[in-house]
């Protein structure tokens, strides 16, 4: 019998993994005062089965951390707690890469550190509101329109943060281009109202992204180097655009020219977004020759037809990582999958609806 080719073996870039089931990147607001701790250690650990983890966005420097308790890596105590994290994970057989997420206009004062300064490529406020821990739900402010330098020195924040993330032992860094963050409120004309060299034309609004890829892949190797994209996603107030197909066929050809290890495309329509056209993934297929992660509302079914068509390499999956800490074994083992999901616990602070999730049979 044909073994699955979910549980195949795969080799990305530099990381060889022990299947094809990639755990997606989930926000769970666990880090107090943004160092990651033992029990985010535990979290990660009971799902190293995982043919690669990449964990929830950590940011890069003060100005990103636009959410209660999300973590950083731009200083000690945050590397040292990751250790403890990639550890766990490395202890148990598994890979684990680093999502590095600037939020940029998606966080509020009271999220951040005295001197932090919420940046966006222009001063566009988004829609909504935003929960922080000391004055609950808030609008979001105005961003500041970032100048040259600023530009500039948050490149070099990531270039940092890679740096940090390979010190602190992680197989590789994801940079977070999707889900209405800093790197696509660059992308988007919605977001992005320049009329400078970072601003404009489709070229000159993937400027800064294609910078800091290229930049992080002349850090740490580009063969540990991946990114998160997210065409037709509307997280973070960010509306569809005439142009957007032709916009990550551009993106796809220039990330394929500067030879990164992985593109990782996320499909929100499972949780209400509109869906992402298959003519954009397939374009995204053509255009870049390394691997493509698919994530977004998938089952083992439909990721084993996403790998057979060769639309994808690996298929990421969410949620049902959260309360399926085993979710490799049962899906290998056709055990059903959990249905005792606690989603009031999702961005609370213990241990609850966290790390409590059984193995099955547990």
């Amino acid at each position: 019998m044909k073994t699955s080719n979910l549980f195949e073996p795969l080799k990305i870039g530099s990381i060889s993994l022990k299947n094809s089931i990639v755990m997606a990147p989930m926000t769970r607001c666990r880090a107090i005062g943004n160092i990651p701790n033992d029990l985010m250690a535990t979290y990660y650990g009971q799902r190293a089965t995982a043919g690669l983890i990449i964990t929830e966005g950590a940011s890069p420097s003060p100005n990103g951390l636009g959410y209660a308790r999300i973590p950083g890596i731009f200083n000690k105590e945050q590397v040292e707690g990751w250790k403890k994290i990639t550890t766990a994970v490395h202890d148990k057989g598994g890979k684990i890469v680093i999502q590095l997420m600037h939020t940029g206009r998606i966080s509020h004062p009271a999220n951040m550190p005295e001197g932090a300064s919420i940046l966006s490529a222009s001063s566009v406020k988004p829609g909504g509101q935003m929960w922080t821990d000391s004055l609950q739900m808030q609008d979001y402010p105005i961003p500041k329109t970032m100048t040259v330098e600023e530009i500039l020195q948050t490149k070099e924040e990531f270039v940092t943060a890679a740096k940090n993330a390979i010190e602190a032992g992680f197989d590789g860094v994801e940079l977070h281009g999707a889900n209405g963050y800093l790197l696509e409120q660059f992308i988007s004309p919605h977001t992005n109202m320049r009329g400078d060299e970072y601003g404009g034309g489709i070229d000159r609004r993937c400027k800064f992204v294609l910078d800091v890829v290229e930049a992080v892949a002349a850090a740490i190797g580009k063969d540990k180097t991946g990114i998160r994209l997210s065409p037709y996603g509307v997280a973070s107030d960010m509306p569809p655009y005439p142009d957007i197909e032709v916009t990550y066929e551009y993106l796809a050809l220039a990330l394929n020219d500067l030879g990164i290890d992985y593109i990782h495309v996320v499909d929100h329509s499972a949780i209400g977004a509109p869906a992402v056209p298959l003519s954009i993934k397939e374009k995204i297929r053509a255009g870049f020759s390394n691997t493509i992660i698919l994530c977004g509302g998938f089952d083992q079914a439909a990721a084993e037809r996403a790998i057979d068509t060769g639309l994808t390499n690996a298929v990421a999956f969410g949620r049902p990582f959260i309360n399926n800490p085993d979710l490799v074994e049962r899906l290998k083992n056709n055990q059903p999958l959990s249905d005792k999901l606690n989603t009031d616990a999702f961005y609370s602070a213990d241990e609850k609806g966290y790390t409590d999730y059984p193995v099955f049979g547990g």
